[in-house]
């Protein structure tokens, strides 16, 4: 199920695998890839991102694409490259789109969307069953990348 990353990298930074995680039906999970993102510079942890393959009523909220870069490294394009290199991932698995999701005031996770090549398809009300709501997101914005 689950395919070799080691090539996740450009001239900039490397995806590094961490974990995977299966399918779980009872919480409607799809399953996983969770990466830290390292500079190739120095070897230094930026930030981490995940994809989740496949589609289901949590990806439609929740996005296959998660990602953050810790402050300090903030302003570099690092989540875009990473969410390039996701792209390729996903296409692996014969995902034709990508849906990435974020809270309406993210005004850098949406540029972010936008530096990755990513179409707003609208702002959508979070069902409350989600986990976003739960957590106090009652609309986010969801954008879909075509691969």
């Amino acid at each position: 199920m689950f395919f070799d990353t080691i090539d996740l990298g450009d001239e900039e930074i490397y995806l590094q695998l961490y974990r995977t995680a299966d399918k779980n039906l009872e919480k409607g999970y799809v399953p996983a890839y969770y990466f830290k993102i390292i500079r190739c510079v120095d070897d230094t942890e930026v930030g981490y991102c995940d994809l989740r393959i496949g589609y289901n009523d949590n990806i439609k909220y929740g996005g296959n694409i998660g990602y953050e870069i810790y402050k300090p490294f903030r302003g570099n394009h690092y989540a875009s490259k990473a969410c390039n290199l996701l792209f390729l991932l996903a296409k692996k698995h014969n995902m034709n789109e990508v849906i990435i999701t974020c809270a309406l005031e993210n005004i850098p996770s949406r540029k972010t969307c936008e530096y990755c090549g990513a179409k707003l398809i609208g702002i959508i009300d979070v069902p409350s069953w989600h986990d976003l709501y739960k957590r106090g997101q009652k609309r986010t914005c969801q954008y879909i990348v075509k691969l």
